[in-house]
């Protein structure tokens, strides 16, 4: 199975910048997760949208790389049956003539 969460969006206060310490900014999440699904042991994509928007706004990381492995080391563990993961986070609004995003492919 694969799940996937797209374009999961919320504002929070990430960057090394002054400005991005003191004003929320909207960050896009998107995640691919391939595992191996047994009756009754699913992932609940309510439950890692929720731990993605909680963990990204309690810990206000200044680096997106400190971001992605923080957030893809805490799905791991919580859900072990995960055989590869991909999470991309993007600012969208950070330059005015483009997006930037970081990416994590573990299958790479």
């Amino acid at each position: 199975m694969i799940i996937e969460i797209e374009d999961l969006r919320f504002d929070t206060i990430i960057g090394i910048l002054d400005f991005e310490r003191v004003k929320k900014q909207q960050v896009i999440v998107n995640l691919k997760a391939k595992y191996q699904y047994k009756k009754g042991d699913f992932i609940n994509y309510v439950d890692l949208s929720n731990m993605i928007k909680e963990s990204m706004n309690s810990q206000k990381f200044e680096l997106l790389e400190d971001a992605i492995e923080y957030i893809s080391s805490k799905i791991k563990n919580k859900y072990p049956q995960i055989e590869s993961l991909y999470l991309k986070i993007t600012k969208p609004d950070i330059l005015d003539d483009c997006r930037v995003s970081l990416v994590l492919d573990d299958k790479d």
